[in-house]
């Protein structure tokens, strides 16, 4: 029974943590409600499929997959090239579908040529900080306007929703901090099944409507056509490639911190295991015309706070996400889920990633390099967040990939900045 309600829990966490990316990815492309639900469907599907390959072939950690936001930034921009560009949007989902599958090559290229072991070494301490701090730093706007129930930019504040955030934010903190060990376990669930209930008093929760139909709907392949060469695809895709890798060792590297400190457990090296998986998961996302899934740093704050570190109710999570996605008529309860909710919920976890940062920057035992490279990161991780996308409207696209994201920018420069100092001190060494 404990192995079926952690799952649950995890299946959860994993739908309400990435049921937007593929509704906004659709809402930019113009689709409609029926398109949607099925976009909705194939990118959940993948996703419970890449938590199994990496489960049993992978980096075995219990680190759920989620719509990689490098992917998602890429969708938003090609909707935009629409009647430019490619002629319809079809077109240029076929593109986007054709550069999942050459990104899934490449990450199996990479891992089977040794260069993920080598990209390895480059995650310190203070480069993992600075990649959790702007990590938090990104995603705390969205969670904040989630819980005042501003959706747009002309949006207002809807005081009821935010009385209604504030209580399950207090509610996620009680279940998670409490001496009762089921409680805490299953504080995630808790909170979402109370912050539902409570929206759904105060009159801001959809009514759950089943619907009819097909019991049974197995998703789709090549929806968009057969994959086809797009070269400003193939080069967008090799950028990306190689940022997800980032991104994965990044997640990699934190579930493994958290492991060793607080559940005493020191997981085995399977970066390259972890790339071929992403490999493997690209490929199936090109092939179900979905959003292409990464490893998601947060599943280290949802471990940390239901103490959960064991992989067979994240597997259980997994299976339940796939049957999930094969029935429309439960699909559709999820998709009902408030927002708010959802992000109130995360909010409280990601705190535990804040206490993560901080305990990652004091294991660097050359405290004043750290402080150097994370402050230079995090200035020009920060400050790029700031930029109007607008203004980088004339750049290549896989520039703009890059220079968009200021959560992988800060980071890639925190890196070249410590490997700076780090051949710098031992040019010194040598003069000595």
């Amino acid at each position: 029974m404990k192995i079926v309600v952690g799952g649950l829990q995890w299946a959860v966490f994993l739908i309400a943590s990435s049921i937007a990316a593929p509704i906004a990815i659709a809402h930019g492309f113009g689709m409609e409600a029926a398109e949607t639900a099925l976009f909705v469907q194939r990118t959940m599907f993948v996703l419970g499929i890449a938590c199994l390959v990496q489960a049993f072939i992978g980096h075995r950690l219990p680190i759920n997959e989620g719509p990689a936001g490098l992917w998602w930034g890429i969708f938003v921009i090609y909707a935009g090239m629409v009647g430019i560009v490619y002629p319809t949007g079809e077109d240029a989902l076929q593109a986007l579908q054709s550069g999942m599958l050459v990104s899934g090559f490449l990450f199996i290229l990479l891992a089977m040529s040794g260069m993920i072991s080598k990209m390895k070494d480059l995650f310190t301490p203070s480069v993992t900080f600075t990649y959790l701090m702007l990590l938090i730093l990104q995603l705390s706007g969205t969670f904040l306007k989630g819980m005042v129930g501003v959706e747009s930019a002309g949006g207002k504040i809807d005081g009821l929703i935010f009385l209604g955030s504030l209580a399950v934010v207090f509610m996620t903190f009680s279940t998670m901090n409490h001496k009762v060990p089921w409680v805490s376990r299953y504080s995630v669930l808790l909170s979402i099944g109370f912050g539902w209930i409570l929206f759904l008093i105060i009159g801001k929760a959809d009514r759950v409507t089943l619907e009819g139909g097909q019991f049974i709907r197995l998703p789709d392949l090549f929806v968009y056509g057969k994959p086809v060469w797009d070269s400003g695809m193939f080069i967008t895709a090799s950028f990306i490639t190689l940022l997800l890798i980032a991104n994965m060792m990044a997640s990699i590297r934190v579930m493994e911190s958290l492991l060793k400190q607080s559940f005493s457990i020191t997981p085995p090296d399977r970066m390259k295991q972890g790339s071929i998986a992403s490999g493997i998961n690209h490929i199936f996302a090109g092939i179900f015309s979905a959003i292409g899934p990464v490893p998601i740093s947060g599943a280290a704050g949802f471990v940390g706070a239901t103490r959960m570190a064991s992989l067979t109710p994240f597997i259980t999570g997994s299976i339940i996400v796939i049957l999930v996605t094969l029935i429309p008529s439960i699909m559709s309860v999820f998709a009902v889920l408030p927002a708010p909710v959802a992000y109130a919920v995360t909010f409280a976890i990601f705190t535990k990633m804040v206490e993560m940062a901080f305990y990652e920057l004091a294991a660097e035992p050359k405290k004043d390099r750290a402080y150097k490279v994370s402050a230079i990161g995090l200035m020009i991780g920060v400050g790029i967040m700031f930029i109007p996308q607008e203004s980088m409207s004339g750049l290549p696209n896989a520039i703009v990939a890059v220079l968009s994201n200021g959560l992988i920018t800060g980071t890639i420069i925190a890196i070249i900045i410590e490997q700076f100092f780090m051949w710098n001190e031992r040019r010194i060494e040598k003069l000595q």
